[in-house]
């Protein structure tokens, strides 16, 4: 898959097959119209262009700008659209001046003029151009004039999406992990950089990776402990298993919300390095002990709750 970011040189497409789409999570809902454009693609031997916005619209033209949390950032999303046999992906960054353009200018100067497409597919819902009043019937209406071709995606498609991306979210927001992981078809998985704590979980045998989020928009799971799996290409770790607390830690008064990372069989000084951590089993909810005693005897629990969970899967 090639990626562009510059849309005043892109090449001509051949016999481009494009539709326009956040794609946020790239779950089975948008997997089945990555598979209807592959099959539209296959049909006119041309090449399958998707094309997204960065950042997401409703951080510029949202009423509510500041709380949209998505499932995942620019760099995920084109590694899974990749893995699923996309030929072009053009992300297009999106500015109130792109928002201010008529309908018919998107049309005509956006869509035509830079993409040239021999066929559109879209969702009878899909709306843009100024004020939204661009819709799919104006597209069709002047498919004629500019030679293109416009395919509906099937409303159970459009359905699915909009259903599984709300409930994607959900499972994740309430520790239902198995659920996010068979809406998704992939383990949920973020990546941040590891930065000085106060280390106190050194202190009582359990030193912890803490975690500031690379993405301010990535969600992040309800708290509680989780089982995961850690990747770091420098330090040469491939899926390496711990566990992760998110949450205020309330045994020792913590105010801030936190993210931390044990990592088993693990001894380094890992500090400004970045990690990948793939969730792979919700294991309980964030508790307040009576003192680190008993917070010590939970993680042991914790620990060998997480090898256990960790067995046998395949990484």
């Amino acid at each position: 898959m090639t990626v562009y970011t510059d849309i005043q040189n892109l090449p001509i497409f051949k016999n481009a097959v494009i539709t326009i789409g956040t794609f946020d999570g790239v779950h089975f809902g948008h997997q089945q119209i990555l598979s209807l454009m592959k099959s539209a693609a296959k049909q006119v031997n041309g090449e399958t262009v998707i094309i997204t916005f960065h950042p997401h619209p409703r951080k510029i033209i949202g009423a509510n700008k500041a709380t949209i949390y998505l499932l995942n950032t620019l760099d995920e999303k084109i590694n899974l659209l990749e893995k699923y046999g996309i030929d072009h992906l053009v992300i297009i960054p999106f500015t109130e001046k792109f928002a201010q353009q008529s309908a018919e200018d998107y049309i005509a100067d956006f869509l035509v003029n830079t993409f040239h497409p021999h066929t559109i597919i879209i969702g009878h819902d899909h709306r843009f151009g100024k004020d939204r009043i661009g819709d799919f019937q104006l597209l069709e209406d002047k498919a004629l004039k500019f030679g293109y071709q416009v395919k509906e995606i099937p409303g159970y498609m459009l359905n699915d999406v909009t259903i599984s991306s709300t409930k994607i979210r959900e499972a994740l927001l309430n520790g239902d992990i198995e659920k996010a992981h068979d809406l998704l078809s992939y383990d949920y998985y973020f990546t941040g950089k590891i930065v000085k704590g106060n280390q106190l979980g050194r202190t009582i045998g359990y030193p912890t990776a803490n975690i500031q989020m690379m993405d301010e928009n990535k969600l992040i799971p309800c708290n509680g402990v989780y089982s995961v799996l850690v990747s770091n290409e420098n330090l040469k770790i491939n899926q390496l298993g711990g566990m992760m607390n998110i949450g205020y830690r309330p045994t020792v008064d913590g105010n801030e919300r936190t993210i931390e990372v044990n990592l088993f069989n693990f001894d380094q000084s890992i500090y400004d390095e970045t990690l990948t951590i793939t969730l792979k089993k919700y294991l309980r909810s964030e508790e307040k002990f009576s003192g680190i005693d008993k917070l010590k005897i939970q993680l042991e629990k914790d620990k060998q709750a997480a090898l256990d969970s960790l067995k046998n899967i395949d990484k």
